[in-house]
């Protein structure tokens, strides 16, 4: 059996994981200093750092001065079941799924047993049909497909003139690729995505036609206290100055600060699209290069930039039974966490067998370069151990 030699360089932070993803650049211990610990959130310097990553929030990625923004539990699975709980059941739902997180939310339509029409695409990689979007039906949709890496190519099949509202779980999305804000009615994100911030905080962002809805329906279900963005029947609007509805983390806060501090030092909202492009063109351009690889989706115009998914396509795998292939994949990934060159990347588990390489703002195109010598180095290592096997 013949191994190839292993790559000379390294990439300098091998860390590619789709969520929680990298710290910026730079990123200490000295970044957290400032934070208000031991504080209540209620406190005026608590409620004072909540406003502050509200408004930096605002200003960074470019949400209209009529829009709500809000800090809300449970991540971006918690802002999209806030939204979702208390909005739909009005009128017909249209709920477009193409990924394992978006298909949660058909689950969700189905058990409020809403009029809800479900388009779940598959394989992975592919997208629903988004000309079946009705004019007069709320809309849930997926901005970018964490797990299949697929992303909508534009807002476009959203009609302007639409007497619903819509609801774009953006968590893979915000801060890396363009939001259409006159499209999008309710959009969520986590802070451990693009921006590299931790987990188990999400943010719900309102247009005034998401306020009016809140404001002039009220669904037939108990609404859980998380839930809940109304006071006798008018938005909250403490909620959306940084008073939020349980206690976050204050240490977690002053890191979102930090990284929104870092995206507006940089060149705000446009650098940190371009970081994300540059990233993925880099894995983008290896791959059209490398027989053994190929992406998830077809169509070069649907390619996430932040969470790229590649399936293996050499014969000397694909001929491998599914269980097989799977356990290729698995070792693939474990030889690169193995060396140290990419931790996390394998694929989503109910993806393809394949890897899930993040290329989000904060990961640097130098380390995706460095990385892909050492893609081919561990693949051709697997394969030359298959090779040695069937002999």
């Amino acid at each position: 059996m013949t191994i190839p030699a292993k790559p000379a360089v390294r990439p300098a932070d091998p860390r590619f994981s789709s969520g929680p993803t990298k710290k910026r650049p730079g990123w200490s211990l000295a970044a957290l200093e400032g934070a208000a610990l031991g504080r209540s959130h209620r406190s005026k310097t608590g409620k004072a750092k909540l406003k502050e990553a509200i408004d930096r929030t605002r200003a960074l990625l470019e949400v209209p001065a009529d829009y709500k923004i809000a800090i809300v539990p449970a991540s971006d699975t918690g802002a999209v079941e806030m939204a979702m709980w208390s909005m739909l059941g009005e009128r017909p739902v249209d709920v477009f799924a193409w990924e394992s997180f978006g298909e949660e939310w058909v689950t969700d339509a189905k058990a409020l047993k809403i009029d809800a029409a479900l388009y779940v695409a598959r394989p992975y990689g592919a997208l629903p049909d988004f000309s079946k979007a009705r004019k007069n039906a709320d809309i849930i949709f997926t901005q970018n497909g964490t797990t299949s890496g697929a992303k909508i190519p534009n807002f476009d099949w959203i009609a302007a003139d639409r007497e619903g509202i819509t609801i774009n779980d953006a968590t893979s999305a915000a801060f890396a690729q363009p939001i259409e804000w006159g499209k999008c009615d309710v959009l969520t994100y986590s802070w451990q995505k693009v921006m590299g911030g931790e987990a188990a905080h999400g943010m719900i962002i309102l247009s005034p036609r998401a306020v009016a809805r809140l404001e002039s329906y009220a669904p037939d279900r108990p609404l859980p206290k998380l839930f809940r963005m109304t006071k006798k029947g008018k938005l909250d609007d403490e909620l959306f100055e940084g008073a939020t509805i349980n206690t976050p983390s204050l240490l977690a806060t002053e890191d979102y600060l930090d990284t929104l501090k870092w995206g507006e030092s940089i060149g705000g909202l446009k650098a940190l699209h371009a970081r994300a492009d540059a990233n993925a063109q880099v894995l983008h351009d290896w791959v059209d290069r490398t027989p053994w690889i190929a992406n998830l989706v077809d169509d070069p115009k649907l390619r996430s930039n932040t969470g790229v998914c590649l399936k293996i396509v050499d014969p000397r795998v694909t001929s491998l039974g599914e269980e097989a292939q799977a356990d290729f994949a698995k070792k693939l990934a474990a030889l690169l966490e193995k060396e140290g060159v990419a931790l996390d990347a394998a694929s989503y588990r109910t993806a393809p067998p394949g890897l899930r390489i993040w290329c989000g703002a904060t990961i640097e195109a130098s380390d995706v370069e460095a990385l892909t010598p050492w893609l081919d180095w561990a693949f051709e290592t697997l394969a030359a151990e298959l090779a040695t096997k069937a002999a």
